[in-house]
């Protein structure tokens, strides 16, 4: 159903204002004490224009988030209120954007609008992620769970600090970029994965991701060398190889080219022969 108190072209239109709100208030913050990394319990607000939305917002971020949330209250005004209270995460610039954009995100997917943030914090007493106790394996897992529970903030926030541990843990760059691209943050993605890729050159699953992201975004003679990529790395692996050829007959679709299009569709064709001669 088609959302009638925050549409998507509010959404898109103030996407970017989110993200400078965010930095704003971390800024903010880090002039007044905060040391990044610090981990931070922040109050929210959401706003619609029906109980019944909120209600279902709500029951997501207890269950999925593990956010405590207050009962929706109706203001005077006939928009329903609706507060609650995040589970303490480290607090940098880029984990604040992060969690605003999966707010924000969520807000829209049940028709509410996210309203504010804040955190209260003691300078004086501030504590932070057990990095020299935990591993980047450890934190690295803690990410996946979060990000199966739905929670792609929190698994990213995982990420980052896997990546605090051990800046080269592919699989870490690898997975936020995907958080990322979920939250609509495609540029932040595509650095994930080009970093990614510059450590493992030979990481096919990156190199597809980042070659449909490239699709996405017009780039399309540039998502046929990374499909291109794929295709000399692992020439005996059908599966991956079918995605490369059918993902590069649609760029070259796209671009007007369908010869070359044809050409791949037949590759990709044969490969799915061959694997289901494998079964």
């Amino acid at each position: 159903m088609e959302n009638t108190y925050f549409t998507w072209a509010e959404l898109s239109k103030n996407y970017n204002d989110e993200i400078n709100s965010a930095d704003s208030v971390y800024f903010s913050m880090e002039s007044n004490g905060l040391t990044t990394y610090s981990m931070l319990a922040f109050d929210f607000h959401f706003l619609s224009d029906s109980k019944a939305k909120l209600n279902n917002l709500a029951e997501l971020l207890k269950n999925s988030y593990g956010y405590k949330v207050l009962e929706p209250v109706n203001t005077e005004s006939g928009v329903w209120h609706l507060s609650g209270k995040t589970s303490p995460f480290p607090v940098t610039a880029d984990n604040l954007v992060y969690w605003t954009l999966d707010m924000y995100k969520r807000g829209y997917e049940f028709d509410a609008k996210f309203d504010g943030f804040g955190a209260p914090f003691d300078k004086n007493n501030q504590f932070f992620p057990p990095f020299e106790a935990t591993t980047a394996d450890e934190f690295f897992n803690k990410g996946f769970d979060y990000y199966n529970q739905g929670n792609l903030s929190a698994a990213i926030a995982q990420w980052t600090n896997t990546l605090k541990v051990n800046s080269k843990d592919v699989d870490a760059l690898y997975s936020r970029a995907i958080a990322k691209n979920e939250l609509y943050a495609s540029n932040a993605a595509m650095i994930d994965y080009d970093k990614a890729i510059e450590i493992a050159p030979s990481f096919s699953s990156a190199l597809l991701n980042r070659g449909a992201l490239k699709d996405d975004n017009g780039d399309h003679l540039g998502a046929i060398a990374d499909y291109g990529s794929v295709i000399e790395i692992i020439p005996k692996d059908e599966i991956t190889l079918q995605r490369a050829y059918a993902n590069m007959a649609n760029s070259f679709k796209a671009l007007g080219d369908l010869k070359a299009a044809c050409q791949n569709w037949k590759k990709q064709k044969s490969l799915v022969q061959i694997t289901l001669m494998h079964y």
